[in-house]
């Protein structure tokens, strides 16, 4: 029997990111959907065919009809709703950022343990083929002694009031958002946690519009970068080693285009990227965690170091985190 998803939400990345997956995936079917506005709710259930709507967040994370909670809120709402769907017995698949800082995530992952539910953070790029293959490059030694890393993630996001992303109360800003990602990226193909050396943040209306940081993987040198108000979208990844380097052109959504290339002792391949879509990959993990005992991709230690790496960042960059 397929389990059932509700939606927590009536969000935009919903239908990309579990609606369109679920109608291929036999594990799921995505069977209610919850929002502040019971009317948008209503609108957006008949819009996707979604057969139930909760009349609030509340109702949705106790529906009845509901054994996975997708926590698609603003990261504002992230520890709050998650907790509250895991002590009611539900499993929770969580958009990134998992929190707004990391001592929110700590209460996150003691309700997980203490329901026995649970709870994965919705990293979806972390699933495809192309990351997968990194890791095991780097991992495998062929690129030699690691000298150098970078990763970098910047997409326009026009400024509108009410636009979360531009919300500091919400938790908006470049490095929560999109930048998210490249810190995920560069803990999970050099296997460790940083230190952050400085940072930088560029800020507007109260968020962080730019931010760079360079850190230290235990001796290996790494910059970040991510941006909300670059020229145009690109999401680079690159490790160099004494024999070579690995270069990744769009690392983030590789279903999208995405140039993978690797260069030993001045001879380049491509690695291919061909492989299911990142959300597709990510449901199909989450089925494989959830109803035949697969132990998650992005653990719940994961999620904690790459907020705690996030704290770490804006620490440097001089930008208060702290929230009611």
């Amino acid at each position: 029997m397929a389990l059932r998803i509700g939606i927590l939400g009536a969000a935009k990345i919903a239908p990309g990111a579990v609606i369109k997956p679920t109608a291929d995936n036999p594990d799921f079917v995505v069977s209610a959907v919850g929002a502040r506005d019971p009317q948008r709710a209503q609108a957006y259930a008949a819009e996707h065919g979604i057969p139930h709507v909760a009349k609030d967040y509340g109702a949705l994370v106790r529906h009845p009809e509901v054994d996975v909670v997708y926590n698609a809120l603003p990261p504002s709402g992230h520890a709050k709703w998650s907790i509250a769907a895991l002590e009611a017995g539900k499993h929770v698949l969580c958009e990134k950022p998992f929190a707004m800082n990391a001592a929110q995530v700590r209460p996150m992952m003691d309700a997980a343990r203490r329901t026995g539910r649970t709870l994965v953070e919705a990293f979806h790029n972390r699933h495809h083929v192309v990351m997968k293959r990194a890791v095991q490059i780097v991992r495998s030694g062929e690129l030699g002694r690691l000298v150098r890393a970078e990763a970098t993630f910047g997409a326009p996001i026009p400024y509108r009031e009410g636009e979360l992303r531009w919300t500091r109360e919400q938790g908006g800003g470049a490095l929560m958002d999109l930048g998210t990602y490249p810190v995920m990226a560069l803990r999970t193909v050099l296997g460790g946690e940083p230190r952050v050396m400085r940072a930088k943040c560029t800020m507007d209306h109260g968020v962080d519009v730019t931010t760079v940081a360079d850190l230290d993987f235990g001796g290996v040198p790494a910059a970040l970068s991510t941006s909300m108000v670059p020229e145009r979208f690109g999401a680079n990844l690159t490790v160099e080693g004494a024999n070579g380097k690995m270069e990744i052109m769009n690392y983030l959504a590789p279903q999208m285009g995405c140039r993978f290339t690797v260069t030993i002792g001045g001879q380049s391949r491509d690695e291919p990227t061909q492989g299911d879509a990142t959300y597709v990959a990510q449901l199909k993990e989450l089925g494989d965690v959830l109803l035949r005992g697969k132990t998650p991709l992005v653990t719940l230690e994961d999620s904690l170091g790459n907020m705690t790496a996030i704290d770490a960042i804006y620490a440097a960059g001089g930008v208060d985190r702290h929230f009611a």
